[in-house]
């Protein structure tokens, strides 16, 4: 027999798990009738809820929990920045759970924080993350969770994200602009949206410039820096046709600029690089890293200001409230226009 739980209830009265929880919390944004249907239900079935996890809720941690995949990415630091200021202004803390881009350490830290010890969680997926769910039962248990950068679009919440097709759209064009011709792409993952988006904005650059779609030129991150310089280098090696690197993180560009020196070269003469990057030092290597730059720091405050709207003023986490900020592009030395296209244009 199934067990009786917020999943059950919700399957037999075609309603969301989020739904059914609020309605046994008679919380004020459920029907009447809804919460009636609900614990007639619940009652039918001998529901009983988790006083363990209940009693840790009514207890009130004043903790909230956020897991990125990696701190070595400076984007993320500025993330947990904007995070913290609207934490300290709640008077929360906040317990950072690293998964190292690993899926089975993103799964033992859900399950972690689903016991209770948090009010609320703000969570940026790993690459290789497939099968989700592990989120799903923390919205069965009723812990508000919000997504942020790299999300999951399946699951019914409030995600805070960048324009992330328009961004990598603009980006491979600035390439071309600037007179690459076969541009490859670097890319975060096959799986998650984020991946897809940014994929499709190079996709669609080609396409609108007349340059076919060349799969080969598509690489996917192996979250091991030194398997992804050395995977960089075979590509260049096989084709030396390459003119222009569009990384999609900041990881990945900093890969280009060693494979780059390690073949001997020249950016951005032999080939041009762009880059998803918040790095503070972009301007002062050699040469100046073009780059997109996110929002990193708004979006971490206005992830928290959802969830704390959740925690404190009972206003659930929906769909509804996700956002998407624009990023911006800065152009540097490694993409600069050749001597003979600048003559050229000018002519």
């Amino acid at each position: 027999m199934k067990p009786v739980n917020l999943k059950r209830l919700a399957e037999e009265l075609n309603l969301s798990v989020a739904t059914v929880s609020r309605a046994l919390n008679d919380r004020y944004d459920i029907s009447q009738p809804t919460k009636d249907r609900v614990r007639e239900l619940a009652r039918k079935l001998n529901y009983e809820p988790n006083p363990y996890a209940s009693g840790l809720r009514r207890q009130k941690s004043k903790t909230i929990g956020v897991v990125i995949p990696e701190v070595a990415n400076h984007f993320f630091s500025l993330v947990i920045n904007g995070i913290e200021e609207v934490a300290r202004a709640n008077d929360y803390h906040v317990l950072i759970y690293l998964t190292h881009e690993d899926y089975e350490r993103e799964v033992s830290v859900a399950r972690l924080l689903a016991s209770g010890r948090v009010e609320g969680i703000m969570i940026s997926v790993a690459s290789g993350s497939q099968d989700y769910s592990h989120l799903d039962s923390l919205q069965e248990k009723g812990i508000p969770l919000v997504f942020f950068d790299r999300v999951h679009e399946e699951i019914a919440t409030a995600n805070v994200t960048t324009n992330d097709y328009e961004s990598s759209y603009e980006a491979t064009r600035h390439l071309l602009d600037t007179g690459c011709r076969t541009v490859a792409h670097l890319n975060l993952s096959k799986s998650l949206s984020i991946g897809k988006r940014r994929l499709q904005g190079y996709k669609d650059a080609l396409q609108a410039n007349g340059i076919a779609y060349d799969e080969e030129l598509v690489v996917h991150a192996q979250a091991n820096k030194a398997q992804d310089i050395q995977t960089i280098q075979e590509l260049l090696l096989k084709r030396p046709d390459i003119d222009g690197f569009f990384a999609s993180v900041e990881s990945l560009a900093m890969c280009c600029y060693e494979a780059c020196r390690n073949l001997n070269l020249s950016i951005p003469n032999d080939i041009k690089v762009i880059g998803f990057s918040n790095l503070e030092t972009a301007s002062l290597l050699d040469p100046p890293l073009t780059t997109v730059t996110q929002p990193a720091y708004d979006i971490g405050k206005e992830a928290a200001k959802i969830l704390f709207r959740a925690i404190t003023k009972n206003i659930p986490v929906a769909a509804s409230q996700s956002m998407e900020l624009k990023s911006e592009l800065i152009v540097r030395g490694s993409t600069a226009a050749s001597v003979d296209l600048v003559a050229a244009k000018a002519h």
